[in-house]
Order: structure tokens, then sequence, then C-alpha cells
């Protein structure tokens, strides 16, 4: 019995997509462009990320020269901000 739910519990393990980032709506995307632009940036990949329930901007270009990448809050304010490697 035990080895029966153990199978059954790696088989719902890996048969259960894991949730994927998507790419940002329209109306996000224009808020996203008016936070990065407050943090003197702009460009950059825009996601929503489901695991994390953010969002999320990889290489945008700052106006010290250097790419970063930024994490947003659902209200759109600035998580985080780390130097692109």
């Amino acid at each position: 019995m035990r080895m029966l739910l153990t199978s059954l519990s790696v088989f719902v393990a890996l048969a259960v997509p894991a949730k994927a980032d998507r790419v940002v709506t329209e109306t996000e995307g224009d808020k996203l462009i008016s936070a990065l632009t407050a943090q003197g940036c702009t460009g950059g990949k825009m996601e929503w990320d489901d695991d994390d329930r953010e969002f999320e901007v990889g290489n945008a270009s700052c106006n010290d020269g250097r790419s970063y990448d930024l994490k947003f809050n659902t209200d759109f304010t600035l998580k985080n901000k780390k130097l692109d490697d």
C-alpha cells in the first residue's frame, strides 16, 4: 500500500504542469513602462511570474548605462533591481 501511495504521489507531481511565466497584457505593459521610466530605465523583456506573483523586466537599459533585471509588485511598485549578469 505504501508503495502504491508513493508511486501515485510521484505520478501526480510529474503530471501537474508547473505554472509558466506569461506575456503581460497591454494595460500591464503600459503601467510597467511608467514604473520603469520612474526608475530611469527603458526596454527589457516584460513577463508576469505566476510562481512569485510579480512582474519581471529582464535586461532593462538604465540611465547609468547598465542593464538590470527588475521586479515589481502587483501594484507596480519596485521590489528588486539587480544588475543583469
